[in-house]
């Protein structure tokens, strides 16, 4: 049976993906993460005779080719993610979500991995912040790592996609908290947009991406977007305060920039941005795909289930 391991699997994404591997007839699920209070807790909340916990952090490529001894699928989840965060502490981010990125590659290969799929965000499609710029380069790094496998032995792909509700550090916990003390949301512009994806929607996109890969792509879930403004009248009636565009923050997010449009096959419910050097003869998109100019929004009642 296949042993998993999930780097950052102590995170909201980590915890729930491995929740629901355990309900698969999987075989080891190990966790790799540098927080010992946070395996600890996880340890009590799961029993189950299949994890394990690895103490770690993807700098220390040692201590990954450790962890990686006889796993056959690494789903790389960890990384450095708050955007203010990442413009003053620029070094920081380089560390861990590109240098990190390479460790990964670098013990999969050595340790004869059978898949990676690493995990990627929509602030990686043509960024303007750090954390945005060090998603993109690892992308890259991972796309580029199927070149470095003998007979593809090794494949690597990534997965890319938007908000995620509920998870931690998410706006709408905050801002859930700030209308209960009766105080007016702050929103940096009202026409902001942004993508939004459930933690289950994440999970299950992951699952079938790690099943589906092929190596070198990335795979793009079609999800619905949202306007901030609406989000905000949902969780208070209070006008909101609007404080204006943080450093490093887009007004739009996309997925799919016009040229990796150019290389993208259209596969239903969801994209694959092929490597720039793939022959695609038919279903591209060749159109940017963007929070602010998607089909699909979600409706006030879709929002208010959101937010319950």
């Amino acid at each position: 049976m296949t042993t998993f391991l999930i780097t950052g699997g102590t995170g909201s994404f980590g915890k729930a993906f491995i929740k629901e591997l355990l309900t698969l007839a999987c075989g080891k699920v190990i966790v790799f993460s540098r927080d010992e209070l946070k395996q600890w807790e996880m340890q009590q909340e799961i029993k189950d005779d299949r994890m394990r916990y690895f103490l770690g952090d993807v700098r220390d490529k040692d201590r990954l080719r450790r962890a990686f001894q006889g796993v056959h699928t690494v789903v790389h989840a960890a990384a450095l993610k708050q955007v203010p965060a990442a413009e003053y502490n620029p070094c920081e981010f380089v560390k861990t979500n590109v240098i990190g990125a390479m460790n990964v590659i670098d013990a999969a290969l050595d340790c004869g991995v059978s898949k990676v799929l690493a995990l990627s965000t929509d602030k990686a499609s043509s960024p303007i912040n750090l954390y945005g710029a060090t998603k993109l380069c690892s992308d890259k790094l991972f796309v580029s790592a199927n070149a470095y496998s003998p007979d593809s032995r090794t494949k690597f792909s990534v997965m890319r996609y938007g908000n995620v509700v509920g998870s931690r550090g998410s706006i709408i916990p905050e801002w859930k908290r700030i209308a209960a003390l009766g105080q007016r949301l702050p929103i940096t512009d009202i026409r902001m947009t942004r993508f939004w994806i459930t933690i289950p929607q994440a999970i299950m996109f992951a699952l079938r991406n790690t099943y589906r890969m092929e190596g070198g792509e990335i795979f793009v879930p079609k999800i619905p977007s949202m306007k901030l403004i609406d989000l905000a009248s949902a969780i208070s009636t209070l006008p909101p305060t609007e404080i204006g565009l943080r450093p490093g923050e887009k007004l739009h997010e996309s997925m799919i920039s016009e040229d990796e449009s150019r290389h993208t096959k259209d596969h239903g419910d969801y994209y694959a941005i092929m490597p720039p050097d793939a022959t695609i003869h038919k279903d591209k998109i060749n159109k940017a795909y963007a929070s602010n100019t998607n089909d699909q929004w979600l409706t006030n009642e879709q929002i208010q289930d959101l937010i319950k």
